[in-house]
């Protein structure tokens, strides 16, 4: 029997939004985070990847996720809001998580502790440590392109019996490692961290995904998963296919610089990339451009 399902649909990996001076957006944040909600995603998550968090003081941190929490509540839906709290540090991870539990989290994003590459065992023993020190739902983030380290199968089958380990957010970009997951590890909800990936994860038993694109075009990815979830495989063909030259051109330099740049270009908070990321050559500002003019964006 799978585990507490809490995400299944879209989640939004939000983007921090900055001013010009690089100064912390917390209106255009706001502005983004309510733009989410009336699209009908499921869950948000600040201070992940996408959010910039390596770049963010521990102030932002907490106005950012104070911020996204609270206009979840005022808008009175089901939106959950799952914290980003991984780094390489167990002891500064557990005091991540439980800071984003006093400040309100319904859930928690832990990434594989990247840099210090540790073995199956450590990995084991770094979620266990994190899940015996809060009592939030954790969603595992495999992701060995950006951490060194992939979760084998049988690792990630001894964190789903920790007790508040709910999911995975699977983005190692190996569908058969994906499937293995699935097959094995039945009581684990599968999230797709690909966005290009997400239909054939849910077609094969995946619970929906946490999304880069839907930043920008919510309503869109929420139509497709909808589709996909219910079972409605051509209709999610179709929207699959339409959205695919945006999936690619989000992803043409890294992360977030592609759809800061084309939330911009839509009038959407957005703003510059703090170092030590950069703003998009003329070359991939040309690709975004062209594949922008596909995809008309209602912002009132």
């Amino acid at each position: 029997m799978m585990k507490q399902n809490l995400f299944r649909g879209v989640t939004t990996a939000l983007i921090t939004p900055f001013l010009e001076d690089e100064a912390v957006d917390y209106a255009g944040l706001r502005r983004n985070v309510r733009f989410q909600i009336e699209n009908g995603v499921r869950g948000l998550v600040p201070l992940g990847t996408t959010g910039e968090t390596p770049t963010l003081n521990e102030e932002e941190k907490q106005k950012i996720v104070r911020a996204v929490v609270e206009e979840a509540r005022v808008a009175g839906q089901d939106t959950l809001v799952m914290v980003g709290v991984g780094t390489n540090s167990t002891k500064k991870t557990i005091e991540n998580a439980q800071n984003a539990q006093e400040w309100g989290a319904d859930a928690l994003l832990v990434v594989t502790p990247y840099y210090n590459k540790p073995t199956q065992e450590g990995i084991v023993a770094h979620f266990t440590a994190v899940s015996q020190a809060v009592d939030l739902p954790i969603v595992v983030y495999n992701i060995q392109g950006r951490t060194g380290t992939n979760i084998a199968t049988p690792t990630l089958q001894r964190l789903a019996a920790l007790p508040n380990v709910i999911g995975v957010k699977e983005a190692s970009g190996d569908i058969n490692q994906m499937m293995d997951v699935l097959a094995h590890i039945p009581e684990l909800a599968v999230y797709s961290g690909d966005d290009s990936l997400t239909l054939p994860l849910i077609c094969l038993g995946g619970q929906g995904v946490i999304s880069v694109v839907s930043n920008l075009l919510p309503g869109w990815v929420v139509e497709m998963v909808d589709q996909a979830l219910a079972g409605h495989v051509a209709q999610a063909r179709h929207s699959h296919y339409t959205l695919l030259p945006m999936f690619r051109a989000a992803f043409v330099e890294s992360n977030p610089g592609p759809i800061k740049y084309a939330m911009t270009q839509k009038g959407l908070a957005a703003g510059p990339l703090r170092l030590p990321l950069v703003g998009l050559s003329e070359k991939s500002q040309a690709v975004m451009d062209s594949v922008l003019a596909n995809y008309p964006i209602n912002l009132a």
